[in-house]
């Protein structure tokens, strides 16, 4: 359960990012940001499977870049399912899905598999 809460609060605050720094995201509050990264989690649990599926040709063919406007798909999408977020077009949404992406990437890098925090400490030793 600790390893869902981290991995949404990473997406939230990837999400936050998004809406600071790009124009056309915007989301209304807190909630608004915490319930687009419930929602996003959910949409990258079950749309996002399906669009690589009927994309991997074209994914294959770009070397895997086509997953970032797959990524951006979904963004977008969240946007057009709840009220508080809004995507304002796709330019957007690529800008954000690649800052969602790359917060989530440096979290996740500090997250364990059971969702515990991993730092590794080297210590040196004097001769």
């Amino acid at each position: 359960m600790n390893g869902i809460l981290v991995r949404l609060a990473i997406t939230a605050l990837g999400l936050w990012v998004a809406t600071s720094l790009v124009d056309g995201i915007r989301a209304d509050d807190t909630f608004s940001l915490i319930l687009a990264a419930i929602v996003l989690g959910l949409v990258n649990a079950v749309v996002r499977p399906v669009a690589i599926l009927l994309t991997i040709p074209i994914t294959v063919l770009t070397l895997g870049l086509f997953l970032w406007p797959i990524n951006a798909g979904m963004l977008w999408l969240v946007g057009r399912l709840l009220d508080g977020f809004d995507v304002a077009g796709f330019g957007a949404a690529l800008l954000g899905a690649l800052l969602v992406s790359v917060t989530g990437w440096i979290g996740n890098a500090f997250i364990g598999d059971g969702g515990r925090y991993e730092v590794v400490m080297i210590r040196r030793e004097e001769r």
